[in-house]
């Protein structure tokens, strides 16, 4: 049966002209509420205003944000890690390179980033924001849908594998992508069908225009797996409520097994 899902469409409200920021940005991060006030220089990574300090895959000096020009601003001041910044809901999302900067222009965001085998989220309220961002047009569709991008039930759950530690942890924070055997394993697939289902979805993002998912040589799997759910989880191609379809998946896989095994035997008997 195809699963279902809600595909939106986005309208974006244009708030009062920026005026000079007033009000203090929040950030949480593990259960932590940092506020930045205007004028403040707020920065992330090994050392820095949120100190992450056991994570040697993670640049000393990462992220800043800080307030300028009547905005709130991200800046990604590393050398490799990109790091995904999206609207809570899911449906507006850029993708920060290295050297690069964007405003924050929406209330509620987040900043999704992997270094190593952990992924991070951090929460993000920014005040004196340019825009509102309201969800209309909501109807069910065949198969999981957001914007252009149309999952089948099978790449859906490669990826809820690859989630599901992030989508049942509590709060904000890191989470660790499992390796591809351990994902197989989750659902009772073998694991060149997973790595076939892995290439398939990441191709068909990429060629939406989804950086980061490209395979080829000297790409890490690690660095791809992760990707693939930075922006999964931040597009809200999976949520919480989907991790169910996992249970289901591995036992319809072991119930088929055990009937395979029985016939087999059935036939040497």
């Amino acid at each position: 049966m195809a699963q279902h899902a809600k595909s939106e469409a986005v309208s974006v409200a244009v708030a009062q002209p920026a005026q000079k920021a007033r009000v203090a940005l929040e950030i949480e991060f593990c259960g932590e509420v940092y506020k930045i006030d205007p004028g403040d220089t707020f920065t992330i990574g090994r050392v820095g205003t949120l100190a992450i300090e056991d994570n040697p895959f993670l640049h000393r000096n990462f992220l800043v944000i800080e307030s300028h020009n009547g905005l709130w601003w991200v800046s990604n001041v590393g050398s490799r890690i990109a790091v995904t910044v999206a609207e809570t809901t899911g449906m507006l999302q850029s993708w920060i390179g290295p050297g690069s900067q964007i405003p924050l222009v929406v209330p509620n965001m987040s900043l999704v980033f992997t270094a190593g085998p952990t992924t991070y989220e951090i929460d993000m309220t920014v005040p004196d924001t340019m825009y509102e961002v309201s969800s209309t047009g909501r109807e069910d569709v065949g198969e999981t849908t957001m914007g252009q991008v149309t999952l089948t039930p099978s790449q859906r759950l490669l990826i809820l594998a690859l989630a599901e530690n992030w989508l049942r942890r509590v709060g904000t924070g890191p989470s660790d992508i499992p390796r591809s055997e351990e994902a197989a394993q989750r659902l009772g697939w073998t694991q060149t069908r997973f790595n076939r289902k892995l290439d398939n979805v990441c191709e068909k993002l990429d060629r939406l225009g989804v950086r980061g998912l490209r395979g080829g040589k000297g790409v890490h799997a690690t660095y791809r797996r992760a990707r693939l759910v930075e922006y999964a989880v931040a597009s809200q191609l999976v949520t919480a409520d989907d991790l169910t379809l996992l249970d289901e998946e591995f036992q319809t896989n072991q119930r088929q097994k055990a009937a395979e095994g029985s016939r087999r035997s059935r036939r040497r008997g």
